[in-house]
């Protein structure tokens, strides 16, 4: 199995797409439509396996799960009165908080005729963030954290307390296996925030809806610079990502969106944003 990971991170070439500091205006659409155009180019063979970082300020993404919350409009509500935008992902899993401290990194595969299993993936980007972390000296774990936001088998933590989470999406013969990195500030206050917009959002109805939602713990969240004791942001996070690709592989380049690549992107920013508009109306 180690020998497989490391297969899928040894790429032929690795293309590096980064948008860590666009800024505030950089809208999380944009990078949800982004990830799926390059699912497509990676798919059909156009593009090399890609690693793209990205970042936004202050929003937050919803599940569609989430788009079923009883009360959603008041949860959204307090979220935006509280400073941020929301958006609702073209994919499962549930609420997560972004904003300057949290890294967020997509790699990108060709899933080939003999198929990237879903744990395949999920392995791969796990054992990257452990060579990543690895001066530090402290164990990394993935399993589910319970009482944070988003839990899924894929949690990263140190020491019991998630300070990332992973997840995929797969696409006209491309895989994305997506990780959000909370590099600074205080991960309780993120888990805070979610937990508030649930309890606004279910009322009286947690516990009867169809659908579960998680029972948020805030302690159970932290950022690498809490755990590690040492203050990490997103572009030490981001040079040590380059650091490692490099190291696996030699042969990495950055590389913008072709012209091709650009015609599909504003389709599927489209889609993205009529998606939202069906939500928000």
């Amino acid at each position: 199995m180690a020998k497989q990971l490391i297969d899928l991170l040894i790429q032929p070439k690795w293309r590096i797409i980064d948008q860590s500091s666009l800024g505030p205006y950089f809208d999380a659409k944009q990078s949800f439509a982004i990830d799926d155009t390059l699912c497509a180019s990676v798919g059909k063979g156009v593009s090399p396996a890609t690693a793209r970082s990205w970042v936004h300020h202050d929003t937050i993404v919803l599940g569609i799960q989430d788009t079923r919350l009883p009360y959603l409009e008041e949860g959204i509500s307090f979220l935006e009165e509280s400073g941020y935008k929301v958006i609702v992902r073209n994919s499962g899993g549930l609420a997560v908080v972004l904003d300057s401290g949290v890294l967020n990194v997509s790699l990108i595969f060709q899933d080939k005729k003999n198929g990237i299993d879903i744990d395949r993936g999920y392995e791969a980007m796990f054992e990257l963030i452990k060579r990543i972390l690895s001066p530090y000296g402290k164990e990394v774990k993935a399993y589910e954290i319970t009482g944070s936001y988003c839990p899924g088998s894929y949690d990263l933590s140190i020491g019991g307390k998630k300070f990332a989470g992973i997840s995929q999406r797969r696409l006209r013969g491309g895989v994305a296996v997506q990780i959000y990195l909370c590099a600074d500030c205080s991960g309780s206050k993120r888990a805070e925030l979610i937990k508030r917009f649930y309890d606004i959002s279910l009322k009286e109805m947690r516990g009867k809806t169809k659908a579960v939602y998680p029972d948020i713990r805030p302690d159970s969240m932290a950022s690498l610079s809490e755990l590690l004791n040492k203050e990490i942001s997103v572009q030490d996070l981001m040079l040590a990502l380059l650091t490692e690709l490099k190291e696996l592989c030699g042969d990495i380049f950055q590389a913008p969106l072709s012209a091709d690549e650009e015609t599909e992107y504003e389709k599927n920013l489209l889609r993205m944003i009529e998606r939202n508009e069906k939500v928000f109306g």
